[in-house]
């Protein structure tokens, strides 16, 4: 199989990507019938009756996010950095399932470095990856033999890339540490702020907040802020994102940590759908941010070196620009672990 191949099949799944996200009509060039496009729409509507925090507002985004990148044009452009293996490695993916289709990344990352992607599907996302994997084979059918999905335990393996929680991590080691591997762990994003920024800016802040309903490793769950700031510029920015309250599990959240923080007498502060609560501790829960103050850039710096191996992404004007988080390019690998390079490394 030719790598060239590869990406003509996943272009393609790109332009699927677009229209299923952007809810397009059904049109010819995308490559499959008009019933087949219809039961994925089904199927994302579904999805939310198999984890109730992938809305259909959500798998769409993903796929949208997914599918501008996913063109001849970047793909050629990531992968003339890399080799592409002419000895196919079985490499197993264990799969997170905290926002739809997580785990596509390392999948596109082994396929596109010629090995076979061995995937074990969070039981949160196991539906939608299967189904457009049928559509990959049926485009390219050499895939058929480089795509493989457990059922029970992984076995015949070359390498491990997985996701998972801190506990997921000693489970890791312990079954697959004797392969190479790349194993993730929790992480979490920040915001530095100045005091300075827009009305947009702010606005934006709450995409990298809210989206996927902040359950992503890249959404925003700590807020770095300068001495004396005013926090309702914060809260007036966010405003527009005052329905997310009405999703049930978020809604239920959001009351259990008040509850907590109010029978504990605890300081916060309340907007009716996020708490802000002053703490440097870096992770806060599901509708809680945390926040601290700052009095000079040394002091912002000294916290995300500190914390350095917990964060995935900075949000700021002069880091990740508002609303960006959860917009990683193709180089923009977890953890700041390479992965494609992870691959190219393995050796018989």
């Amino acid at each position: 199989m030719k790598r060239s191949q590869l990406i003509k099949a996943f272009s393609q799944l790109g332009k699927l990507f677009l229209a299923l996200g952007e809810q397009q009509a059904y049109h010819a060039d995308l490559q499959l019938e008009e019933q087949e496009f219809e039961a994925l729409q089904i199927l994302i509507r579904k999805q939310f009756h198999y984890n109730g925090w992938f809305t259909a507002e959500n798998v769409q985004k993903s796929l949208i996010q997914l599918g501008l990148q996913l063109n001849t044009k970047s793909l050629e452009e990531w992968v003339s950095n890399y080799q592409f293996s002419e000895s196919p490695k079985r490499v197993g993916i264990i799969m997170a399932g905290n926002i739809p289709l997580v785990g596509f990344h390392d999948f596109l990352t082994v396929l596109l470095s010629g090995n076979i992607a061995y995937c074990k599907l969070s039981s949160d996302d196991k539906t939608l990856l299967p189904a457009l994997s049928k559509l990959l084979c049926a485009w390219e059918p050499l895939l058929s033999d480089r795509i493989l999905f457990a059922e029970g335990p992984m076995k015949d393996l070359d390498a491990v890339i997985a996701t998972g929680s801190d506990n997921s991590l000693k489970y890791f080691e312990q079954y697959f540490g004797k392969y190479p591997h790349v194993f993730r762990r929790n992480r979490t994003s920040v915001a530095v702020l100045t005091g300075n920024e827009t009305p947009d800016q702010m606005e934006a802040l709450g995409h990298d907040i809210f989206s996927y309903f902040g359950l992503g490793c890249r959404n925003v769950t700590h807020l770095i802020i300068p001495k004396n700031y005013v926090i309702d510029t914060f809260f007036n920015g966010i405003v527009k994102f005052g329905d997310i309250v009405n999703h049930h599990k978020y809604a239920n959240n959001y009351d259990y940590q008040k509850a907590i923080h109010l029978m504990n007498r605890e300081a916060i502060l309340d907007n009716h759908f996020v708490l802000l609560k002053e703490s440097e501790v870096l992770f806060s829960p599901l509708g809680m941010l945390h926040y601290h103050t700052y009095q000079n850039e040394s002091e912002v710096q000294t916290y995300l070196q500190t914390h350095a191996s917990d964060i995935q992404a900075v949000v700021g004007e002069q880091y990740i620009p508002f609303g960006q988080s959860q917009c990683p390019n193709l180089t923009d690998y977890a953890d700041g672990i390479d992965t494609f390079e992870f691959l190219n490394q393995l050796v018989d």
